[in-house]
């Protein structure tokens, strides 16, 4: 086995185990409420920091980080922008192990959809860099190139499209009830695919 063969084996292995495992613990908490098993909601839910779907996640959006880098120091063209999204990667990586971006909500006070108003100017961001990116997508090959607009669509689809909902049902119900792990589990999980399908694709 190759070792890309290997990380893609070992990236699809862990996606739906770390999914699961929150989903799990998530649902056995709100079904039968139990002082006994938060920790274990606290150790595996998509919904806490600084636990072990936090730790996979910004291990797997480094990873992504040292293969564009990568990609980077062999290209022949367009280095400064496999170079930049390196660097990318790396910030949204240490963003997911920190939570730099939450810190937004404090400057950019909002509600409803928008309760969580740092993805007002974070989607400012996703848009010009997209535009910015638009020639170096165009001399991507044409496999790679709708490989990586399929794992970027899908990320943003989690990490600033789902905030909408959740922020929503946060303000409503708040951040304990179900419904919010139900939102923001699929919010995680849609990072964690997105992240994936990068890394298949880079590898």
């Amino acid at each position: 086995m190759t070792e890309a063969r290997f990380l893609r084996r070992i990236a699809w292995t862990a996606l739906p185990v770390v999914a699961a495992a929150g989903l799990t613990v998530e649902i056995l908490q709100h079904l039968r409420p139990d002082p006994a098993l938060r920790p274990w909601v606290e150790l595996f839910s998509l919904s806490f920091e600084g636990n072990v779907a936090t730790w996979y996640a910004t291990v797997l959006l480094f990873t992504c980080a040292l293969l564009l880098a990568g990609r980077a120091a062999r290209a022949e063209r367009g280095r400064r922008g496999w170079a930049f999204l390196a660097a990318a990667l790396a910030y949204v990586s240490l963003d997911e192990a920190v939570g730099l971006h939450e810190r937004l909500n404090e400057v950019v006070p909002s509600g409803g959809v928008f309760y969580y108003s740092w993805i007002l100017p974070a989607a400012v961001a996703v848009i010009v860099l997209f535009l910015a990116y638009l020639p170096f997508l165009r001399d991507l090959p044409p496999d790679l190139r709708r490989r990586f607009l399929l794992a970027g669509t899908v990320y943003v689809a989690g990490a600033l499209l789902m905030e909408l909902p959740l922020g929503w049902v946060a303000e409503r119900s708040g951040e304990e009830s179900l419904a919010y792990a139900l939102v923001d589990f699929a919010e995680e999980t849609l990072e964690l695919v997105g992240a994936t399908l990068l890394l298949d694709a880079l590898v």
